[in-house]
């Protein structure tokens, strides 16, 4: 029989940020200067979440689809938000590219698992769609971020050899390539890492949350196979999209190389 799931209250919410302090203290005592960042952070983690829970109550309550559709445009929003933010460099259109590129692969990669793997019925039951499309987004920005950083760099840092090539006859594409062909290659090392290191090193959080909730370690660990792979899916069509638009955007229509539109962050 699986346990009965503990209840947490706020004195067990205060009881986990001890360990916060903790943190805090050796940032002091080390000079690490982190005490600030580490102080945001964890009351952005504390208000986030807590609202986020307080919001998915009617959510899950009414099961409307525009809700459920709704809470996962804006969850797309405020993760493209997060993907560009990390970034050095920036194009002109490249927030609206990168929201598009988020909402297709991710939007795809979380249909796909309610209508054809999972098989839900409807397939727009926030139980399951808003946690798997936090989950693929919350992983796929890391990608987009990483790759859409990449791409920006190569082209402006090796502006010389592309321009070398244009000259020697070769289209935007073929100019570009190998840098989009890296790019993409980073934008994929997260999720290879975490699918390399579960279950021998880690146990992820869909796996952890469904044991502690009390459902059997085999069905957890399937459910946690197919959030992988969806993540994979969704990292892969997203981080493509992205990169290419970008890649495309910084070349005119005679296949000029236009680094001026590479601009630089602050």
């Amino acid at each position: 029989m699986s346990p009965d799931l503990v209840h947490l209250g706020p004195l067990e919410v205060v009881a986990a940020a001890a360990l916060i302090l903790l943190n805090g203290a050796l940032s002091v005592w080390l000079g690490l200067g982190l005490g600030k960042k580490l102080g945001i952070a964890s009351i952005r983690t504390v208000v986030q979440l807590l609202l986020l829970g307080y919001l998915l109550v009617p959510v899950f309550k009414w099961g409307s689809p525009w809700l459920v559709v709704g809470i996962g445009v804006l969850m797309t929003a405020l993760a493209t938000r997060e993907v560009v933010g990390r970034i050095d460099r920036t194009v002109r259109g490249m927030r609206i590219a990168s929201f598009f590129a988020m909402l297709v692969g991710c939007a795809g990669a979380a249909l796909y698992g309610v209508l054809v793997v999972v098989q839900v019925h409807p397939w727009w039951t926030p139980q399951y769609l808003v946690p798997l499309v936090g989950m693929v987004l919350g992983n796929a920005l890391n990608g987009l971020s990483i790759g859409l950083d990449r791409t920006l760099a190569l082209l402006d840092e090796q502006r010389g050899r592309v321009e070398g090539l244009l000259a020697l006859g070769a289209t935007w594409w073929e100019a570009s390539r190998e840098v989009a062909a890296e790019a993409l290659r980073l934008a994929m090392v997260p999720i290879l890492n975490s699918m390399s290191a579960v279950g021998l090193v880690t146990i992820p959080g869909m796996m952890t949350g469904q044991i502690l909730a009390g459902s059997p370690p085999e069905q957890a660990a399937r459910y946690q196979i197919i959030i992988l792979f969806l993540i994979a899916g969704a990292v892969a069509t997203g981080s493509v999209l992205a990169v290419l638009w970008v890649v495309r955007a910084v070349f005119d229509d005679q296949h000029r190389l236009r680094s001026e539109r590479i601009r630089r962050r602050g």
